[in-house]
């Protein structure tokens, strides 16, 4: 009886892209069958957006000459603060408390050494203007209603919601995806078929620039440069090979 030896050659392609990482892996012999043959690719989708809401941080800072005192006077700036933010239409529930503290102040010299020179209280709001356009004039309220116990920072343009820029950045990942498999399928002799997996990779990255607020000339309205907002989408499609 005359046996028949059958060897299979397992080949495995690895290619590294810029935007992702193909694998592909085929028998040499052409038997497999769709869960041995696939090319496994990562595609990014990005869509850009323009903001339409802003988010800053306002922060009331005062000195006492003790700890209740320096509180106190922080706590009448703050209610002045929240009292120009309900006037210009901002909800409570978009005014959110970031910090509060009080601290002693020191002051050095060669004579007297360490020395506390009175004592700091501060309080910190994050604030969400869902009106982009109305940012600015908020800005100038709070300004005003703190006097210049008041400091602004962190002014963020942000998407209130980017559910369908997500989407579309799921469409340009999917679409991404696809013309690489397909480029590499045909640059093998071959052509993809169904959809094995798909697995998005991580949660939509959101990502922004950090402009700040100026005033343009003395007497203009405070400017918010929004710029654009990044969503981006990274999946892995394993697909089989015909």
């Amino acid at each position: 009886m005359k046996l028949t030896k059958l060897r299979t050659i397992a080949s495995i392609v690895s290619v590294a892209a810029v935007t992702g990482v193909v694998a592909l892996a085929i028998p040499a012999n052409g038997a497999g069958t769709a869960d041995n043959r696939f090319i496994t690719v990562t595609g990014v989708g990005t869509i850009s957006v323009a903001p339409d809401a802003v988010r800053f941080n306002a922060t009331v800072s005062t000195i006492g000459s003790t700890n209740a005192a320096a509180l106190s006077a922080a706590s009448k700036s703050a209610a002045a603060v929240r009292t120009a933010l309900r006037t210009a239409g901002i909800a409570t529930k978009d005014v959110r408390s970031a910090n509060i503290s009080v601290y002693p102040e020191y002051n050095w010299t060669q004579e007297a050494g360490t020395k506390i020179t009175g004592y700091r209280a501060s309080q910190s709001f994050d604030v969400l203007v869902r009106t982009a356009s109305k940012a600015g004039t908020i800005i100038e309220a709070v300004v005003t209603a703190g006097g210049d116990s008041v400091q602004l920072g962190g002014v963020i343009p942000t998407t209130l919601n980017p559910s369908a820029a997500t989407e579309d950045a799921r469409a340009a990942a999917v679409s991404n995806a696809k013309s690489k498999a397909s480029s590499y399928a045909k640059l093998l002799g071959t052509s993809i078929g169904k959809v094995l997996s798909l697995e998005e990779q991580s949660s939509p990255v959101y990502s922004s620039p950090f402009p700040m607020a100026k005033a343009a000339e003395a007497d203009s309205a405070v400017q918010i440069d929004l710029g654009e907002q990044d969503v981006t989408v990274t999946i892995t499609v394993r697909w089989a090979l015909n």
